[in-house]
């Protein structure tokens, strides 16, 4: 069933369509846009990356476990300890500093589970899971890492980083906070009651496949949240934190947060899909100003910022997800310590 277009009388914020195929291809001109990209809003669409068929069927995967029963999905639940994979309940996360609590349910798979199954390096999951991880989860995983770490190369060249050295920090034999999501928003909330709260990613790089309306970010300079239209076939890409602390801020993370979809499309159940790529645990998160004279320079003209945090990949992300938790919650300082460069 089609859905009903996204209306054309919200504000909308444009951002540059990065071709994969060309970016794959080494096209010079491309790879500028992507870079443009990156620096100014940390936000573009990418088309032609090959990952729409896998993650039609991460849609249904999503759906499956979603109508399990809520006794059965909170067996799976994250916990309030830090840890990320696993089922999120609606309303077990704040929304911002006065507490409110948020309406979305999903389920988190991480990328180590995913590859490693039947074997389990993190936890356990629903049988809805387990039933498609050979099938549909290990496939969307393994092209979406292969997108991102395309991506990661390129900004590695243009960063002056010697080569690998982004890679590195992402190495596949060392166990992160990468995961696949799949998120549910059902309707009858007011338009601007907020699903997710405004915040930055919390790792590198983000792979977004949405259907629907609902995704704001707030660019540099404005005042007022600009949606971002959903194009068919297109996947949104965004700069999460890790990036760019490496990058000594070159990389942009910017503010997003999601609302019910807009106009015609409020009356239905708004489904998300994201693979985030995050980088290995023991990782310290700090500018890699020694290994790149571009970077040293970005630190140098930006003496305000704090781009040696003191955490790991690990401590950084348990800490953001953990005091989101509402059960976790003492008050406004609470949501203040979950939050990352936004916060600076």
């Amino acid at each position: 069933m089609l859905s009903p277009p996204f209306p054309d009388d919200v504000p909308t914020h444009p951002l540059l369509v990065i071709d994969y195929q060309l970016l794959q291809e080494g096209d010079a001109a491309e790879i500028e846009r992507l870079w443009e990209a990156a620096r100014k809003l940390g936000f573009w669409y990418l088309k032609n990356h090959g990952v729409e068929e896998e993650a039609s069927r991460m849609f249904e995967m999503g759906e499956e476990t979603m109508r399990l029963p809520l006794e059965e999905k909170m067996k799976y639940e994250q916990g309030d300890d830090g840890r990320s994979f696993g089922y999120k309940a609606a309303g077990s996360s704040a929304v911002d500093a006065s507490g409110q609590h948020d309406t979305m349910e999903f389920i988190n798979v991480s990328k180590d589970d995913a590859l490693a199954y039947p074997n389990i390096v993190h936890r356990a999951y629903p049988s809805t899971v387990n039933e498609r991880m050979e099938s549909t989860i290990s496939p969307f995983v393994t092209k979406s890492v292969h997108v991102n770490d395309t991506i990661l190369e390129i900004f590695n060249d243009k960063l002056g980083l010697p080569k690998g050295t982004l890679t590195r920090l992402h190495s596949k034999t060392e166990y992160s906070g990468s995961e696949a999501r799949t998120t549910k928003n059902p309707p009858g909330y007011a338009p601007d009651r907020m699903a997710i709260g405004a915040h930055t990613d919390f790792g590198s790089l983000s792979f977004l496949h949405n259907r629907l309306g609902g995704l704001q970010v707030l660019p540099p300079g404005y005042t007022e949240w600009q949606y971002v239209k959903p194009i068919p076939g297109h996947a949104i890409c965004n700069v999460g934190d890790a990036l760019s602390l490496f990058s000594g801020g070159i990389l942009r993370s910017n503010l997003h947060r999601v609302l019910p979809p807009p106009g015609p499309q409020s009356h239905l159940d708004r489904w998300s899909l994201v693979f985030f790529t995050r980088p290995g645990n023991s990782i310290v998160l700090r500018a890699l100003v020694e290994d790149s004279p571009l970077i040293a320079e970005a630190v140098r003209n930006t003496p305000g910022k704090n781009f040696e945090p003191g955490e790991t990949a690990k401590e950084w992300f348990a800490r953001r997800v953990k005091y989101q938790r509402l059960n976790n919650r003492v008050g406004p300082e609470s949501w203040k310590t979950s939050r990352g460069t936004e916060n600076e």
